[in-house]
């Protein structure tokens, strides 16, 4: 408890009964303590106030700390309340405690951590609050270069936040609620409070979200935009699957057929195969969407740019003559974004660690069954996703 003198332990008691361990330290009389303002040394005592910090468990029992805190009188600057070596201002544990939480709150959920430790989450939380904000303010993004942007959701009801990853560390390094452009700009604003600057930013990866678009383009001028090619597959994807549901009105064999044009064919049960060959051996516009679909994946292995240029021409010219109106669509977008799908062969930038994240995100909701408020929730990914370095007690 980094207990040394004018401090000692002045008196321990165990209950039993109440299953509780009591420790009391107290300071010599005459004891003298730097103010906590100023700094100034050998401040005498003006009066005590009587503090409790919940420790360590001694075993299975519940350990409390008491002592009567000295409230110095400072010539300079008045009377103020010394801070206790064993644990922060204005907490209600020890720092030992706080370490144990925060370690258990990087691998559990609040809810597990506050029930193993008997406490209410809401103390538990604002230790977590506490440490990432403290982490946090010592960041330093001055070496930040290439970004990757994403949303996922809060809750249900179109609530989301925005995610940044440093894609070179592969680490979160700013999340906020929302997801239009104003969140580019409050993402400019903590960069340069950790020492970045936004004419460093060089690439950004990101879906083909106009918000995004039109942040960047405001916000970080000198970068160049890469749309994630996971969020073009997805679309494509999207384009097969409702040229599917068109089509099965009139072909029955269609029905609940969808994850069979979704997944990679060497994927695929033995049954799945036998299905999914007697539906591709036919002549149905599904097969031919599905077609233009691995088309498009071929696409992302091109040597180079100016080949890659000249293979999505002649994918672009097929789709938008295959009649297929969702395959049309797609293939209109990727014209309408034609630089920055290209942009891929300069960057070789994509959004996998921000989907990786995303699935860490989403699963850790999940697990906690929802959190009561965003700010939590933001907590929660920092302290599990932005490789923090916590200042703890070991």
């Amino acid at each position: 408890m980094n207990i040394e003198d004018p401090w000692y332990i002045k008196d321990i008691n165990f209950d039993l009964e109440l299953k509780q361990l009591d420790i009391w330290i107290d300071f010599k009389k005459g004891s003298k303590f730097p103010c906590p303002e100023c700094s100034g040394e050998n401040c005498s005592v003006h009066d005590t106030l009587e503090k409790v910090w919940r420790h360590l468990n001694f075993f299975e029992y519940k350990t409390y700390i008491h002592c009567r805190v000295p409230r110095v009188k400072c010539g300079d600057c008045g009377v103020h309340l010394i801070e206790v070596p064993w644990a922060r201002k204005q907490s209600g544990f020890t720092f030992l405690m706080d370490a144990i939480v925060l370690t258990l709150a990087q691998s559990m959920p609040i809810s597990k951590v506050a029930k193993m430790l008997d406490e209410h989450d809401t103390r538990v939380w604002r230790v977590i609050i506490y440490y990432v904000k403290k982490s946090r303010a010592k960041e330093d993004f001055s070496d930040v270069s290439i970004i990757g942007l994403d949303e996922t959701s809060f809750k249900k009801g179109h609530k989301y936040i925005t995610i940044v990853a440093d894609i070179e560390s592969s680490k979160v390094i700013f999340v906020c609620e929302g997801k239009d452009s104003s969140t580019l700009t409050k993402f400019n604003e903590d960069l340069e409070n950790h020492g970045g600057k936004p004419t460093m930013i060089k690439s950004v990866s990101c879906d083909m979200s106009p918000a995004f678009i039109n942040g960047i383009s405001s916000e970080f001028p000198g970068a160049k935009i890469t749309f994630d090619k996971f969020h073009v597959t997805k679309m494509m994807n999207e384009a097969v699957d409702e040229v599917r549901k068109q089509e099965q009105s009139t072909v029955k064999e269609l029905k609940n057929s969808k994850y069979l044009w979704l997944k990679n064919e060497r994927n695929l049960s033995e049954k799945q195969k036998g299905r999914f060959l007697n539906l591709k051996n036919q002549n149905l516009k599904t097969v031919k969407a599905y077609n233009i679909k691995l088309s498009l994946q071929e696409f992302w292995n091109s040597q180079n740019r100016r080949r890659a240029t000249k293979y999505l021409k002649k994918w672009y010219f097929w789709a938008t003559h295959s009649r297929l109106n969702p395959v049309v669509e797609v293939a209109n977008t990727v014209k309408k974004h034609w630089d920055g799908i290209l942009n891929y062969f300069d960057s070789k930038i994509t959004n996998g660690i921000l989907e990786g994240i995303n699935s860490i995100v989403q699963l850790q909701k999940r697990n906690a069954r929802g959190f009561k408020n965003v700010f939590y929730f933001i907590n929660m990914i920092y302290l599990k996703l932005s490789k923090l370095k916590f200042e703890l007690p070991t």
